[in-house]
């Protein structure tokens, strides 16, 4: 059965990569584009990235027979698209975040399983070799208990580069929001464990002085159900001149009883220092992947989900612990559970 996608919204440049893949898999087929911003659809016509065939969501809905709605508009408005297609009966496969709010968070799951739809995320990185490969480390007990976890996933401001709506106040919807999504489906993925407790959780301004509602910096502290400790930063402070290139880019280090694991999404495989042993070793990576993102939605949506892959149920979980988290962030809250 091919899937017919309809995109909605272009503003931000990971929507193209979901947008190539859609048009190069046999079974899926492009169908319709809407982008509601006149700036943003002019250059979409002088680039030829994307063919927009409509003003509007609900121009397109009403003149195009899809299955699935693909959502890549800013990130304030992607809840509002998503809810949209959710009632006219159309899945949702969405660039992160999802959306920026806990009660659109509620209603999209709410309405996906009253109208028995799906909702994907394009989160890419269970699908890296060197992440497939720790996960199966961690999984069978190299580490022993995990006691800790850090990760950096630090990104470039790229002011002057990034979409303006980035730095326009209720456009964005925050740092951890923004950001950390991809630690929070990760964490869980990796190591069997679940979110437990938000010990402290901090935004703030630190690259961008000149909006200085744009808290660019942000750190959590977090507690995972076997009392593992997780401290996170996802703040844009990596070097501009350097991009994404740097060896630090999502680097994460786990800290077990029987030694501990570094790897980073720039490796090419995992170092490991055992307890036991004198020196390093470094792991491969494992080749193959079992399917990215958009084949777990497809296998979701035909009632063919893979074990441990990307699924409506984990997408809405990660979706609505990071916004916990970017709320407690910027409410100054902190020791909060994450359970029930």
């Amino acid at each position: 059965m091919t899937m017919r996608f309809a995109f909605a919204g272009f503003r931000h440049d990971h929507i193209f990569s979901l947008y190539n893949k859609v048009k190069e898999r046999p079974d899926t087929e492009l169908v319709g584009a809407c982008e509601e911003d006149d700036a943003t659809r002019e250059a979409l016509a002088q680039s030829g990235r994307a063919e927009i065939t409509h003003p509007s969501l609900a121009a397109m809905l009403e003149d195009v027979d899809c299955d699935v709605v693909a959502i890549g508009d800013y990130y304030a408005q992607r809840g509002a698209l998503a809810l949209a297609a959710l009632r006219r009966g159309k899945h949702v496969l969405a660039d992160k975040p999802l959306c920026t709010d806990l009660d659109e968070l509620a209603e999209i799951e709410r309405l996906a399983e009253q109208n028995a739809l799906k909702v994907g995320c394009m989160l890419g990185n269970r699908d890296r070799p060197q992440f497939r490969a720790l996960r199966g480390h961690i999984r069978d007990g190299l580490l022993g208990e995990l006691h800790a976890i850090s990760f950096g996933g630090q990104h470039p401001l790229l002011l002057g580069k990034r979409p303006h709506w980035y730095f326009e106040q209720g456009k964005h919807g925050g740092t951890i929001n923004d950001i950390a999504i991809h630690a929070i489906d990760l964490v869980p993925w990796l190591t069997g464990l679940r979110f437990a407790r938000i010990n402290a959780a901090r935004a703030w301004n630190a690259f961008a002085p000149d909006y200085p509602h744009f808290k660019d910096a942000a750190q959590m502290m977090l507690t995972m159900d076997n009392g593992c400790g997780v401290l996170g930063d996802v703040s844009y402070m990596a070097p501009n001149s350097m991009g994404y290139a740097t060896p630090f880019y999502w680097r994460w280090t786990f800290f077990g009883r029987n030694g501990i694991a570094e790897v980073s999404q720039k490796s090419d495989g995992i170092i490991v220092a055992l307890d036991g042993k004198k020196e390093l070793e470094t792991l491969p990576a494992t080749p193959g992947g079992t399917g990215d993102y958009l084949r777990a939605f497809l296998d979701d949506v035909a009632g063919t989900p893979q074990p441990d892959a990307l699924d409506t149920a984990t997408v809405i979980e990660s979706s609505r612990t990071t916004l916990r988290i970017q709320k407690a962030a910027d409410e100054g809250r902190h020791d909060l559970s994450l359970l029930g």
